[in-house]
């Protein structure tokens, strides 16, 4: 072949090269189009529809580790429920591992954004301590999991003794995490106001945290978890590469605040992976949640 023609097919194989090392990523209709597992109980903490928790038991006998598990979407009720973590919920349920599927009114919600939607994590949280021996749960190594949005609240769920006592959400004692994994967060709610390219937007964080009032002139002093920093626990952050929601940077970011603060804090970038996958069971990613999950429950 003359060298005029190969330069007429470079554009056509430079094409071909960029389609064949972009991988072909979960949508949600991938996920949310399966048959849903169901879980054993659901236990109210609130009158809302939405303040309520799903249990998920092992069938085997004896007391249970746990995870707590918290929804992502935005932190907005009419994009997700509890019931998209149903699927991994179901996956740890089988490997012997209770879960604590919380969930909260969104900021779409009447009493959702600030204090409601962090309030409503936090009663959730601690109603798992009042029913623990209801349901065989062993409260030694609580994991929190939260995607999304809900890695934010997982995060902030594990940061509640830090909490100000002037805080309207501190309370005495707060249920004790032990480990924190966030699947694709978003832990610093300051970076991603600043981050238009992330999938929430930005105006969600600002109905989330509410105006500054003189009760309550700093609006991150007790929602977004760097300024509450070091939590003292473990935290593993896993992230996809190709995550067209949550950008790398606020990952990377959380990680070198957590650890200049002197946390244990990982990052584990998990090539070929979006946003679904984080929360799709036969997926690297949650493979990744699952070792990490097991390895914190060991401790």
């Amino acid at each position: 072949m003359k060298l005029k023609h190969l330069a007429l097919l470079a554009p056509v194989l430079l094409g071909l090269a960029a389609m064949s090392e972009t991988p072909s990523l979960l949508t949600w209709p991938d996920l949310t189009s399966r048959s849903r597992p169901t879980a054993d109980a659901t236990v109210s903490y609130g009158r809302d529809p939405y303040q309520k928790v799903d249990v998920w038991l092992p069938k085997v006998p004896g007391k249970h580790p746990v995870v707590l598990m918290v929804h992502g979407g935005c932190w907005t009720t009419s994009i997700a429920d509890r019931t998209l973590m149903n699927w991994i919920a179901n996956d740890l349920r089988g490997r012997g591992i209770a879960v604590w599927n919380i969930d909260y009114r969104g900021v779409d919600r009447p009493g959702g954004g600030y204090p409601g939607t962090f309030s409503d994590a936090a009663q959730a949280a601690d109603a798992l301590a009042a029913n623990a021996a209801r349901y065989d749960l062993d409260l030694r190594h609580v994991v929190a999991v939260g995607h999304s949005a809900g890695g934010h609240l997982a995060l902030w769920l594990a940061a509640r003794p830090k909490l100000p006592s002037g805080s309207a959400l501190h309370v005495d004692h707060p249920l004790k995490i032990g480990h924190v994994i966030s699947l694709g967060g978003l832990p610093d709610l300051e970076a991603t106001a600043a981050s238009p390219d992330n999938g929430c937007g930005t105006e969600v964080v600002a109905a989330l945290i509410g105006p500054a009032t003189p009760a309550h002139p700093d609006v991150y002093a007790d929602t977004s978890v760097p300024r509450l920093l070091p939590l003292g626990v473990p935290v593993d952050l896993i992230n996809g590469e190709n995550d067209r929601i949550i950008p790398m940077r606020l990952g990377t970011g959380y990680i070198d605040q957590a650890t200049k603060a002197g946390d244990d804090a990982v990052l584990h970038r998990i090539d070929k992976t979006g946003h679904v996958e984080l929360i799709a069971p036969e997926s690297a990613a949650w493979a990744k949640a699952v070792e990490r999950i097991e390895a914190a429950l060991k401790r």
